[in-house]
């Protein structure tokens, strides 16, 4: 129940009906004992900068960022943490006494899911898919990381720019785009919204290109399982989910915004509850 004291937190994006962040984070609120709520509110591009402003509420204590306002926020905040900026991309917000400054927990999230699952980048071949915000971030963090990144996106363009800033090597989606990229790789990482429910049929890489000795990383956590996961489990791949990123990343966000250890274990045990 809210109250005078209650700080709200809210996720701002374009789908959000699909999130379990709410459930996620309302839950390590709860744990902790805090007298925070967090909402789902769905914004569309004209609108980003009015909620954006709206943060600055003395009861408002900050924001997560997703599809597709990661890049374009970045302008409408007074600070941008050195990491965010580097990456090009937010994903939290910190309202300090109407300051707002953004963060990327993406980057960091995506690589604490990735070594516990016990795959460890450094000197490793990896190719992702998709070179928007998700993306930039896995593809700064698989770097700093000290993997060899390759990129693909439907946008060859795009993806040429995210290589060309980043030390990377970009590829067209086509027979002998994916040859190439995945010519040595060991990691595959699916950074799109390809195969987000309610599209669960659709998968951002063909089935032939998967093969037993890959593992594949797909960041959509609803379904739990997406066509692409079942596809590579099927080729015989080792397969992590996008939920356990998505704690992940929430865990770090969840410190930002309460300066409290998250309770990890409690949130992911929520969002996957409220997949069901």
């Amino acid at each position: 129940m809210m109250t005078a004291d209650t700080k709200l937190v809210v996720l701002i994006g374009d789908p959000v009906a699909h999130s379990v962040s709410p459930a996620m984070h309302n839950a390590a609120f709860r744990e902790r004992q805090l007298p925070y709520t967090y909402e789902a509110l769905r914004v569309t591009t004209d609108h980003l900068a009015a909620a954006v402003s709206s943060l600055r509420g003395a009861n408002l204590r900050g924001a997560n960022i997703t599809i597709p306002h990661k890049t374009a926020v970045m302008s409408l905040l007074d600070a941008v943490d050195a990491a965010a900026q580097r990456i090009g991309a937010v994903n939290t917000i910190v309202n300090q006494n109407g300051k707002l400054t953004g963060y990327n927990t993406d980057a960091p999230g995506f690589l604490a899911a990735l070594r516990k699952s016990g795959f460890e980048p450094e000197g490793r071949q990896a190719v992702v898919l998709g070179a928007g915000g998700a993306a930039r971030a896995v593809v700064f963090a698989l770097k700093d990381a000290g993997a060899e990144v390759a990129v693909i996106n439907r946008t060859f363009s795009t993806a040429r720019a995210l290589a060309a800033e980043t030390g990377t090597r970009a590829f067209e989606t086509s027979a002998e785009g994916y040859r190439q990229a995945l010519e040595g790789a060991v990691l595959v990482v699916n950074a799109t919204s390809v195969g987000l429910s309610p599209e669960e049929a659709a998968t951002p890489l063909p089935q032939e290109w998967l093969r037993p000795d890959l593992t594949v990383f797909d960041t959509v956590y609803r379904p739990r399982r997406t066509c692409l996961m079942r596809e590579a489990e099927a080729a015989g791949c080792a397969v992590i989910g996008g939920l356990e990123m998505l704690a992940a990343q929430g865990a770090l966000s969840f410190e930002l915004w309460t300066g409290q250890p998250a309770p990890l274990a409690v949130m992911l045990q929520a969002a996957e509850a409220a997949l069901v």
